[in-house]
């Protein structure tokens, strides 16, 4: 069977990630059977979801494995839940509805150039995609740094708390030395 490697870019980055990169250059040295896929995510959440489902439905004689990060592993979360998918989340963004209220007003995404506003009916789509329960805890790894500076680690150690954790202490948000993780996250996904 086919194996869909998918990765979830956080909120205004890109498939250039750190993350992505290295990702992608693993796989092209020890895994080349695994098709890579890292989308770059349209700014408004209803775009993002429909491009999931539509990447869902074109690979779905495929094994999906998903990794998401900030942003990126609220999506994820939303897709492992609908579609039953092993699903890694790196630092993700558990209520990002809360957490970008301070980007209220016009927004332009950097790597894109991409104009559009972050508003009340951007908040409520966003939280439209909210998975409040997970019904696939065994499917999720979270893998997480205490010293996120964006995103407060006890808020994913809730909501995760039935999934496998992986927990550090210092870090930052980027998940520094991510590349440590890769052989066992590919092991856990497929």
């Amino acid at each position: 069977m086919r194996k869909i490697l998918l990765l979830l870019h956080g909120f205004h980055s890109s498939p250039k990630s750190k993350k992505s990169q290295q990702m992608q250059a693993y796989l092209s040295l020890h895994h080349p059977e695994i098709t890579f896929i890292c989308p770059q995510l349209p700014c408004l959440p209803e775009d993002v979801w429909q491009l999931l489902c539509d990447l869902k439905e074109q690979y779905k004689d495929a094994a999906i494995g998903v990794i998401g990060s900030s942003l990126g592993g609220y999506f994820a979360t939303k897709l492992a839940q609908e579609f039953a998918l092993k699903t890694v989340l790196i630092n993700p963004a558990v209520t990002p509805y809360h957490l970008l209220t301070t980007y209220i007003g016009d927004q332009i995404q950097p790597y894109t150039g991409e104009k559009y506003e972050i508003n009340s009916d951007y908040m409520g789509k966003l939280q439209a995609l909210d998975v409040e329960s997970l019904r696939f805890p065994e499917n999720i790894w979270l893998l997480q740094q205490e010293g996120d500076e964006v995103l407060d680690h006890c808020h994913a150690k809730i909501k995760y708390a039935h999934c496998k954790i992986t927990s550090e202490k210092g870090g930052n948000h980027s998940f520094s030395g991510f590349e440590r993780f890769i052989g066992e996250i590919l092991t856990f996904l497929f």
